[in-house]
């Protein structure tokens, strides 16, 4: 498996691309190892990378992020042991590090001597890492699914939360990040060119304002105008550099502009959105 990642991440001329191909590979041996163990029995995937695995969202991704549903058969730390095994096996030169002192569980694995070998670095000591964050205390009000996903000839089941939940998330972080990402304004252009325009589920959303800003701080049926007045802080430029490294065609990051932006955030579905 070693061999395969390598082999598709040397097809792409651009080293971006290399990366951007070689993480992914990897993500994927991640997720059907925590499949394999059932931890979705426990977890749903969430995040950008849930997006690009379960949505064909044509932006790849850096970390695997999940919110814990369940708690009582959290069994992290035997997880992440047989990851790394199942990475190991598989000829990757993998080490792995746990951290639970806070409420998001974050796991690293660092791998040795791809980078360089897969022409993305010319230093052999810089490291791919693929981080994990687990939500151990995630807001309410999520609707999950759970999907077969065949990605690299590997096949593994994944909960995960559903669009409109997923767009929560986005537009939490949207307005509550301290800093812009091209990223973020990316996907939210994304979920809003679907047809019908994805809408994000109020009830989450609102917890998770609440949870994180106060009470009543935000009100999440007023998300258009809060998501409006973040835009007009924006430099477009800046987002479209931001974004345009992790995209299946780098051009593409020529949409997002601030008039794409609000026109999309204007269109209507009629739907409630909760």
């Amino acid at each position: 498996m070693r061999e395969e990642a390598l082999a598709l991440a040397r097809e792409k001329a651009d080293p971006a691309q290399k990366l951007n191909v070689l993480r992914e590979y990897v993500q994927a041996c991640v997720l059907r190892s925590l499949h394999e163990s059932e931890a979705f029995l426990c977890l749903s995937f969430v995040g950008g990378t849930a997006l690009r695995f379960l949505y064909n969202l044509p932006r790849f991704s850096e970390d695997l992020d999940f919110s814990l549903e369940m708690k009582a058969a959290y069994e992290p730390i035997q997880w992440m042991e047989k990851v790394k095994r199942d990475l190991a096996a598989a000829g990757f030169d993998v080490s792995a590090t746990w951290n639970e002192r806070k409420t998001v569980h974050v796991a690293w694995f660092r791998f040795a001597g791809l980078l360089q070998q897969a022409g993305v670095s010319g230093m052999a000591g810089q490291k791919l890492t693929i981080k994990l964050e687990v939500d151990t205390r995630p807001p309410a009000g999520a609707v999950t699914a759970t999907e077969i996903v065949n990605r690299h000839h590997l096949m593994f089941a994944l909960r995960h939360h559903d669009l409109p939940s997923l767009m929560a998330g986005k537009v939490h972080a949207l307005l509550v990040r301290p800093y812009p990402k091209g990223r973020d304004w990316y996907d939210l252009l994304w979920y809003r060119a679907q047809r019908p325009p994805v809408e994000p589920n109020r009830t989450l959303l609102q917890n998770a304002l609440d949870q994180t800003e106060g009470d009543g701080t935000y009100d999440a049926k007023d998300w258009r105008a809060l998501v409006r007045q973040r835009l007009a802080s924006l430099d477009a430029a800046t987002l479209r550099t931001d974004v345009a490294p992790f995209l299946e065609r780098p051009v593409d990051a020529r949409w997002l502009d601030i008039p794409n932006l609000e026109s999309l955030l204007d269109v209507q579905t009629g739907g409630a959105g909760d």
